[in-house]
């Protein structure tokens, strides 16, 4: 009889197994074994003629249907399994099984392989489960679980292998796992394990694979571990992990093959015993703290990745030779990807980059955001499976070489960012499998290569920001999704075929000096999301062109000749964020809803016929037929009247000689500020300002005091700037504030409302400035809160990293790019004749940066402008020259020798400036002494230093942020590089010697850049796609 009960629970042991390994592959999913359920699978049969793999052989009548290939079981695990005291192997796994797993497992004693892998299973890890006495493998893989790890799971003194990965585990990892002497494998990876990885685990001397990745553990690696001699597999990667590798590492672990730490916070060095381990197959150590050189990796004959990324490794200067370590990969053969962006590597690429074993494997070379200079050595185009080649934000020099063209499986090439010059060679023709091309920001010069248009699998071009030249020429591919031709002289029409781009997404070609009308075809783009054309000669109507484009977000139109009405669908285009159709001849009523409700989102200043719109525009009241049928008469009414009145002027012409006489000085000074600003007299602001009384000043200046007003009239409130007149200087800065300001018109410079020129009421000259009233005051105040304790509204004044970064662009319009713009138009006689001859400012600092209720920042105070008066080809051109140059600290050092002023003085200003922003320190501040400068104290600082030299205010940004530890410590990184970025800008900016300062069109472009950056980190993940920024800014 007992014989007899042996027979059958063998028989259905195996029955079961049998029945697993034939449900293991998902087709379709029932709950219940019926006949319905059959019935309707063999009908679902009978359809199909033809399945040549034999996979629908088995749905018969001979068989259960629940045995049929392709079938899958779902709903709990029965708790009757526990009674199969006999089974010794259960394979559930591949089903939709639910619930819990039931506590009856723990009653299989004799069970040696469980695997519930890929089901969905709820609920904890039966703590009974160490009944399951045999258990050698236990595979829970890809469900639901939760809980912890069981403490019992340590008895299980037969396991080999344990994968309870991709759940939804926390708790601590038990330190009775180390009593496991057996295990092999243990994988953890992608759950919320927490705490530090037990010491124990250092007793698992027969361990192969440790894969603890994706789980929030910390602390440091027990040192036990690294002397598991039996490991090949070691991941723990995108943890909290911290401390040093051991330098004896590659002689402890000899036969590791991979070993991935990255997105930890590894510091130190990289041990040059790592080339010991010579089974290394992927090396992945990127998003970490390490530093110092890149050891050899000569011995790592089978490395196939190396991940290094986003560390601090190498010294940066351009004599480094932290790209040494590429020549120990010539006896590599089987290398794929070498990734080393976003770090500090220095010197030049070796020659021998082409000439190693690297060749016939290679596909991946990514080096951008590093310090390499010197020229591409030619060698590189003996990688002849390079699939993607990023060097970008560089300093390479020199061209790019012709064999370049070999890459035939190249799809991407990035060299944005550098110092590169000469043509794009004709042989990048042969890349016609290339999906990115990104040139920008270079010095490439001659013709748009024609060649362009033959790219069929082209995804994104950018050609911005060179000397290159022609007509418009990109690919005719539906396929392009990103195109910027900005800043590259551009001329002729923005062709017809630009329609032919139906999925574009991005569209760029400011800066240009393209002319004629917006092609009608550019409606075909209706998914188009961003479009620039500002600051170029476009003309005609916009609203056929753009009436289809409802997908735009931000629709750039500024500094052109359009003409006509504002068209009125532009209020239902849902996505707009930004719109800029400012400086051009529009005229008619603004509208009112959807994007024209964000007066911080919609930029329409310089077109003088529009009227209407929200009171934040600022606009004239829109005039009715009537009223202007009315004015007509009223007008010639006015000229019978003025002209009988000038007869009666030619009577007192002779008294007034008298006059005339007497201010004759002060007329001179008044002359060069437009007629039209000379509508304010003293009466009027001296009421305005309640007899300029203290409790208005506002503040005091080199050259007079600055009140605030109210002007009952039209409400609005200003602030008056009045001469001290008895100052020496005071008339020469009054008559160079007025003459700068009537050559310039842009958003972000502060502009004259009126002026006042006349006697006061003792009878002596008066004379003063009136500018539209600054809600939040200068930028001095907001960096030093000393100066005024608190804002508008009585909060304290803290500035964010986000609205520094926007001040910093905000004030770049008065940087040699703004003058570069100023020059080019003016030379085209464009911008409406206002910009004659470029302006030097030659006194930005942070009190001269005023900020409006939206923190936007304006610059002001122009009494120490210059006028350029000659071609501004020549750097150091002859100046109109009044008083001082600029202000100690802040002034370029060549000012105090007599050397003329210059666009490099105003960079060198700036660079001040962006230093000052983002540590707080004033160049003048106490702490600066026995030759040490405000330049010196951030040069020396960098880059260990970082976080030591910046505003404490910025410190604390985002350390009450409701999200988890691994998104606060990306953001952390994210920080930290955005401002050693900047600072490194400030300190391009800065040098000494003028011609060696960083080229203001880079400091734009790169200040954008980490400011995208930075709120990128700020998104959640699935939103970190290019996006507009938060706030709108000229550039």
């Amino acid at each position: 009889m007992g014989h007899s009960r042996l027979i059958c629970a063998q028989l259905l042991c195996s029955c079961l197994l049998v029945a697993a390994l034939l449900l293991s592959c998902v087709v379709v999913i029932v709950s219940a074994t019926n006949d319905t359920d059959k019935l309707a699978l063999l009908a679902f049969k009978a359809r199909i003629t033809s399945y040549p793999f034999g996979s629908l052989n088995s749905w018969n009548d001979s068989t259960d249907f629940c045995w049929w290939y392709g079938v899958k079981i779902s709903g709990p695990i029965s708790p009757h399994i526990g009674n199969l005291s006999f089974l010794r192997e259960l394979r559930l796994q591949n089903n939709s099984f639910g619930l819990e797993i039931p506590s009856q497992i723990g009653r299989l004693r004799r069970l040696q392989f469980l695997n519930l892998s890929n089901n969905s299973l709820m609920g904890e890890i039966p703590r009974n489960i160490s009944g399951c006495s045999n258990l050698v493998i236990f595979y829970l893989e890809s469900n639901r679980l939760v809980g912890g790890i069981p403490l019992e799971l340590g008895s299980l003194s037969n396991l080999r292998k344990v994968n309870v990965a991709i759940n939804q585990l926390t708790d601590r990892i038990p330190s009775s796992i180390g009593n496991l002497s057996s295990l092999e494998w243990i994988y953890c990876k992608r759950n919320g394990l927490s705490g530090n990885i037990p010491q124990s685990l250092g007793r698992l001397t027969n361990l192969q694979r440790l894969l603890f990745g994706g789980n929030r553990l910390s602390g440091s690696i027990p040192s036990s571990v690294f002397n598991l001699s039996s490991l090949v597999l070691m991941d723990i990667c995108v943890n909290r992990i911290c401390g040093n590798l051991p330098k004896d590492i590659g002689a402890t672990l000899p036969n590791l093959q991979m070993f991935s730490i990255f997105q930890n916070q590894f510091t130190g060095s990289i041990p040059s015993s790592i080339s010991n381990s010579t089974n290394l197959r992927k090396l992945q150590l990127s998003h970490n703290e390490f530093f110092g050189k890149v050891p050899s990796l000569a011995n790592l004959h089978n490395l196939q990745r190396v991940t290094l990324h986003t560390n601090y490794l190498g010294s940066g200067g351009s004599d480094a030779d932290d790209m040494s370590f590429l020549c120990s990969l010539r006896n590599t053969p089987n290398l794929v990807a070498l990734v080393a962006h976003h770090n500090r590597l220095g010197g030049t690429l070796p020659v021998c980059i082409g000439n190693t074993n690297l060749s016939t494997t290679l596909e991946f070379l990514v080096l951008y955001h590093n310090s390499i200079s010197g020229e591409i050595p030619s060698g590189v185009g003996n990688l002849v499976n390079l699939r993607r080649l990023q060097i970008n934000n560089d300093f390479l020099s020199g061209s790019i070489p012709s064999d370049l063209g070999n890459l035939s499986n190249l799809a991407a090439l990035t060299l944005s960012g550098n110092n590169l010059s000469g043509i794009i060679p004709s042989s990048l023709q042969n890349l016609q499998s290339l999906i990115f091309l990104f040139l920008a920001e270079n010095n490439f010069e001659g013709l748009i290569p024609s060649y362009l248009e033959k790219y069929q699998s082209l995804v994104a071009l950018d050609l911005s920001s060179n000397y290159l030249s022609g007509p418009p020429i990109f690919p005719m591919t539906g396929s392009l999704l990103w195109l910027n031709l900005s800043s590259i002289h551009l001329s002729r029409v923005l062709p017809m075929g630009i329609g032919n781009l139906k999925h574009l997404d991005i569209l760029d070609v400011s800066e240009n000096i393209l002319e004629g009308e917006i092609p009608s075809s550019i409606g075909n783009c209706d998914g188009l999301r961003v479009l620039r054309l500002r600051d170029n000669l476009f003309h005609g109507s916009i609203a056929q062109p753009i009436s289809s484009l409802r997908s735009i977000e931000e629709l750039d139109l500024s500094n052109n000749s359009f003409y006509g009405e504002i068209p009125k669908f532009l209020e239902a285009f849902r996505f707009l964020e930004k719109l800029d159709l400012s400086y051009n001849h529009l005229e008619g009523p603004l509208p009112t809803q959807g994007v024209f409700r964000n007066a911080s989102a919609t930029f329409v200043a310089g077109n003088e016929k529009l009227c209407g719109g929200m009171l934040e525009f600022e606009l004239p009241k829109c005039v009715s037929q009537n009223s202007k049928s009315r004015g007509r008469v009223h007008k010639l009414k006015l000229t019978i009247v003025i002209v009988f009145g000038l007869l009666g002027v030619l009577l007192v012409v002779a008294s007034l000689s008298l006059c005339w006489l007497k201010q004759k000085r002060s007329r001179l000074i008044s002359s060069s500020l437009d007629n039209s600003l000379l509508n304010l007299s003293y009466q009027t602001l001296l009421k305005a300002t309640d007899g300029f009384s203290s409790t208005n000043l506002i503040g005091i200046g080199s050259f007079g005091s600055v009140y605030k007003g109210f002007l009952p009239e039209n409400g609005n409130v200003i602030a008056v700037k009045v001469l001290a007149l008895t100052q020496h200087g005071a008339l020469k800065s009054f008559k160079a504030e007025c003459e700068a300001l009537k050559h310039i018109k842009h958003r972000n410079i502060l502009k004259v409302l009126m002026a006042c020129s006349g006697i006061d009421y003792k009878g002596d000259e008066f004379k003063a400035l009136v500018y539209k009233f600054m809600v939040n005051g200068s930028l001095e105040e907001w960096l030093h809160p000393n100066l005024a304790p608190n804002d508008a509204d009585g909060r304290s004044k803290k500035l964010s990293l986000v609205q520094r970064i926007n001040i910093s662009i905000d004030v770049n319009v008065i940087t040699p790019r703004f003058q570069f713009n100023l020059w080019l138009i003016a030379r085209n006689h464009y911008l409406h004749n206002q910009c004659e001859s470029p302006i030097i400012h030659c006194d930005l600092k942070p009190s001269n940066v005023l900020l409006d209720a939206e923190l936007v920042g304006h610059v002001g105070d122009f009494g120490l402008a210059k006028i350029v008066h000659k071609s501004m080809s020549d750097t150091r051109a002859n100046t109109s020259s009044v008083g001082l140059k600029g202000t100690i600290g802040y002034a370029a050092p060549e000012y105090a020798t007599g050397s003329q002023v210059s666009r490099e003085g105003d960079v060198y200003s700036y660079g001040i400036f962006l230093l000052e922003m983002f540590t707080g320190l004033s160049p003048t501040s106490d702490i600066f002494r026995d030759n040490l400068n405000l330049y010196n104290y951030v040069a020396e600082s960098l880059p260990q230093q970082a976080m030591e030299i910046t505003d404490p205010m910025l410190l604390h940004e985002g350390e009450s942020h409701n999200s988890s530890q691994d998104l606060l410590h990306e953001r952390y990184r994210i920080f930290q590089e955005c401002l050693e970025a900047i600072y490194h800008i400030g300190l391009a900016c800065s040098v000494e010697e003028p011609r060696r300062c960083m080229s203001i069109d880079k400091v734009a472009t790169r200040l954008h850049l980490i400011r995208q950056k930075f709120f990128a980190a700020s998104l959640p993940k699935g939103m970190r796609h290019e996006k507009l920024t938060p706030k709108a800014t000229s550039s």
